[in-house]
């Protein structure tokens, strides 16, 4: 089997509840849609996108760069493949676009080959687990009431989850104090429960909160300083009983690699675009695994799922429905709210042609 054909479609795809970040307000993924054909009809699938649909020509453009290397090429050789986009980039650097346009071809490939070998991607590599333990994600913001978040997380209990995480950042310690309190109450001991700092405290701030939420048995503090000053995530890390979960903006194994060699987070968080795909996404997760640490994915559910069940120190994985609306199938959760791991060929969902149609740019 050779790959013939790089197509792509360009699609918006609008969040639930638009939300405010240090971004701006986050309304749409604009998504772009790989399908990599091949001379026997199967095609292979993947996705790399942008907030609100920003320089999507540019992701567009980098994606298209690595044509010339994918045609031609058999998904069994995706390890070939990688390692030459990975040394054609080093002029630009092993971070940013570059790595970002190789990730949904990255993607497609490793959808081809379990395809061809008609598994789900997670047995391809070696599945570890039928199932995934998940937390729900995008919810529980800043911007709702006490009443507001215990009404929600009661919602997402009811849903079948038993894992759920929400926002840090009021202006006052006390009042994230009382907002976490809330929602624990809501959802009771048994639930495991999250928090995400977006990266808006100081180093001295973060250890001061951490330590004013450790009778809430938080299992992580997400990103409580700036993403890339992974000194001063050491020092919160060094300071807390409280786990720190970082590591979804960071890019390869590369920034990975300084993250454990500064011990800056007891919990990584590869992000699965900003890895340049699964080759890099896997490689990461076991090299955690050598260091003794976990790993909880970030975005991109539907096909983190597999890899999640592929690795032994796999935690927990983050559903955020951006993307769900464009998948024909759904992420669905067993008695214990764990994802279940898809028994249908390669990544196990797969795009809805209506929906590219629906949301196409």
């Amino acid at each position: 089997m050779k790959i013939t054909g790089l197509r792509t479609d360009i699609v918006h795809v609008p969040l639930p509840t638009p939300i405010p970040s240090s971004l701006g307000v986050i309304e749409h993924a604009g998504c772009i849609l790989v399908h990599l054909e091949t001379d026997v009809g199967m095609v292979g699938e993947g996705l790399a996108f942008t907030v609100n649909g920003r320089r999507s020509d540019v992701l567009l453009a980098a994606i298209r760069s690595y044509e010339p290397l994918v045609l031609g090429s058999e998904p069994e050789f995706g390890g070939g493949f990688w390692q030459a986009a990975w040394n054609g980039m080093g002029f630009f650097g092993h971070r940013g676009i570059a790595v970002l346009g190789l990730a949904p071809l990255d993607m497609a490939i490793m959808d081809l080959r379990a395809k061809k070998a008609g598994v789900n991607v997670a047995r391809l590599l070696g599945a570890c687990r039928q199932s995934v333990p998940v937390y729900a994600s995008g919810g529980l913001r800043l911007s709702a009431s006490i009443d507001g978040l215990q009404t929600e997380a009661s919602a997402i209990l009811a849903r079948g989850f038993r894992a759920l995480k929400m926002s840090l950042g009021k202006p006052s310690t006390a009042e994230d104090v009382a907002r976490v309190r809330a929602v624990r109450d809501a959802v009771g001991p048994g639930v495991t429960l999250m928090a995400d700092a977006n990266q808006q405290l100081t180093a001295a701030r973060a250890i001061h909160l951490g330590r004013a939420l450790e009778a809430f048995e938080l299992a992580w503090i997400e990103e409580p300083v700036p993403y890339h000053d992974h000194a001063a995530e050491a020092a919160v890390a060094a300071a807390l009983a409280t786990p720190i979960a970082s590591g979804e903006n960071e890019y390869t194994r590369l920034g990975m690699m300084e993250m454990l060699r500064l011990q800056s987070a007891d919990i990584l968080m590869p992000d699965l675009q900003r890895m340049g795909g699964p080759t890099e996404f896997m490689k990461v997760a076991h090299m955690a695994e050598g260091f003794g640490i976990p790993i909880s994915s970030h975005l991109f559910t539907e096909m983190s799922l597999p890899l999640m069940a592929a690795i032994p120190n796999g935690m927990v994985l983050e559903h955020m429905p951006w993307f769900s609306p464009l998948y024909r199938e759904p992420v669905t959760l067993d008695a214990k709210g764990h994802a279940i791991v898809p028994d249908r060929p390669g990544w196990g969902f797969s795009f809805d042609p209506d929906a590219i149609a629906r949301f196409r740019v």
